[in-house]
């Protein structure tokens, strides 16, 4: 099964993460979606926050999240405000309430996305099976390596794929053999040949098709594969050419209709607040045009070399120099908020709590660790993996992206209490008063630096380790 060990943001929840593809002239109301996911035999932490990001990242969506569907199902009255349902999930039953009641709203016009391992779940419930189609069953479907493979539209006339082009080298799993145990009607809109080379069974296998189940609408793709612990697989949902696929066909299922663009960018707002943040309390700690507000570390100014403002981001170039950054104030309860993304092999850090007397930022504040997991020797050591509090706490769910996506990251310091969150997931808590904190900065590289972890208020700090990050939406918040 997938990591367990940390937290969502809620049970339910509703934020915005990062990016796809949107023309939002045709219709510019947002389509509520229930994300529904908590148990997987992939993983589905990661999983299911990318797809939360691909969705409401367009402008199209409003996502919220379920991990207890059988609890959150069980309110037929709740569902009702849901257009479409996207099912993450191969777990245990529902129960008889919960189950009844999704099968009802499909039946009445609620549309569904099923997403690869959701067509291995609830084998023997007939109405599911009927929304599916096509399932996996046991001694009969299967599937070959993971490895780069086309998809091809076979219906281009059908509005999900409409003008879009075919998919080249999408990196993934692909199922072969899958069942139609209820003999449902479908319309297959794009296929993939399974080569005997990748252990496949040299015949063309469908990779998306459309139906409908009383008045919803349901689309179903197999694609989208992360193993637990397999680092290479992230990239099968976060290609850009599988986030299109699912925004238009989540927004078929649920309208109908596609009014989504056929290429990808990020639709949102960047570098600004809105009017419930400011609200709220949050300052933007960098505006997306200027350095305003940073300096070198004990330098008077920015640095000359190395960093820079570059199209609404904060960088490091790669060898260029110019040292670590601070923040001109100092901070003592907060929350920062920021996104950052870095090349692969890539580097960096965010500490807090830093003073000016050391040599180093390290040697006083904690490090929420910047890495590209996959090619960085730091990422096979959980210790030292991208979330983590370097070398001292490792992140409780694997929930980091690839190099050149973007990760939203939270850190929350509150009095001797701090936790690290990435991509809505709680990956780090510690008190740095307790005995057991106190064993880990003795068995550390930190046991020989007096002042590391102790203060109670100081800069932030962004690391120069010689390669190329990006940061962006870097925003800050006292709490109390």
């Amino acid at each position: 099964m997938s990591p367990r060990g940390g937290q969502p943001e809620t049970p339910m929840l509703t934020f915005a993460l990062a990016t796809v593809v949107t023309s939002l002239a045709a219709d510019p109301t947002p389509i509520r979606a229930l994300l529904i996911t908590g148990e997987n035999n992939h993983n589905w932490p990661y999983t299911s926050s990318v797809h939360k990001d691909t969705l409401e990242d367009c402008g199209r969506f409003v996502v919220d999240v379920t991990t207890e569907p059988s609890k959150a199902l069980a309110d037929a009255a709740g569902l009702a405000k849901y257009q479409v349902f996207v099912l993450d999930y191969n777990g245990k039953d529902w129960g008889t309430q919960a189950q009844q009641n999704f099968a009802n709203a499909v039946k009445g016009g609620t549309g569904v996305v099923v997403i690869h391992a959701s067509n291995n779940a609830f084998r023997g419930w007939k109405e599911y099976e009927q929304i599916v189609a096509l399932c996996w069953e046991n001694g009969v479907t299967g599937h070959g390596k993971f490895h780069e493979f086309d998809v091809k539209y076979v219906d281009k006339s059908h509005p999900i794929t409409s003008g879009l082009g075919d998919m080249k080298a999408h990196p993934d799993e692909l199922y072969h053999k899958l069942v139609n145990p209820q003999k449902t009607e479908f319309k297959t809109i794009a296929t993939a040949h399974s080569s005997k080379e990748s252990g496949g069974t040299g015949a063309d296998e469908p990779m998306g098709i459309t139906l409908s189940f009383g008045k919803g609408r349901v689309f179903h793709t197999p694609l989208g594969h992360v193993w637990p612990g397999s680092t290479d697989q992230k990239v099968s949902v976060t290609d850009p050419q599988f986030k299109v696929f699912l925004a238009r066909g989540a927004e078929w299922a649920a309208t109908g209709n596609v009014t989504l663009a056929t290429t990808f960018t990020d639709a949102r707002a960047h570098n600004t607040l809105s009017d419930q943040e400011k609200k709220d309390g949050w300052v933007l700690l960098f505006d997306g045009t200027s350095s305003t507000g940073w300096r070198g570390f004990k330098e008077p100014g920015f640095p000359a070399k190395g960093w820079s403002v570059e199209g609404g981001t904060l960088r490091h170039e790669k060898g260029a120099g110019g040292g670590d950054i601070i923040t001109t104030g100092q901070y003592d309860n907060f929350e920062l908020s920021l996104e950052w993304k870095v090349e692969a092999g890539g580097n960096s850090g965010i500490m807090y709590h830093v003073g000016a007397a050391e040599d180093y930022p390290w040697r006083t504040g904690p490090e929420c660790q910047v890495l590209d997991n996959l090619k960085h020797a730091d990422g096979k050591n959980p210790l030292t993996s991208a979330g983590s509090m370097y070398a001292l706490y490792a992140p409780k769910v694997d929930v980091a992206r690839p190099a050149m996506e973007w990760n939203r990251v939270r850190i929350v310091c509150k009095g001797t209490t701090i936790e690290h969150w990435m991509n809505g997931w709680k990956v780090v808590e510690t008190d740095t008063a307790s005995e057991e904190f106190k064993k880990r900065i003795a068995g550390s590289k930190f046991k020989d630096m007096p002042k590391f972890a102790t203060l109670s208020k100081g800069h932030i700090s962004l690391q120069d380790h010689g390669d190329d990050v990006w940061y962006r939406n870097i925003k800050i918040r006292p709490i109390k």
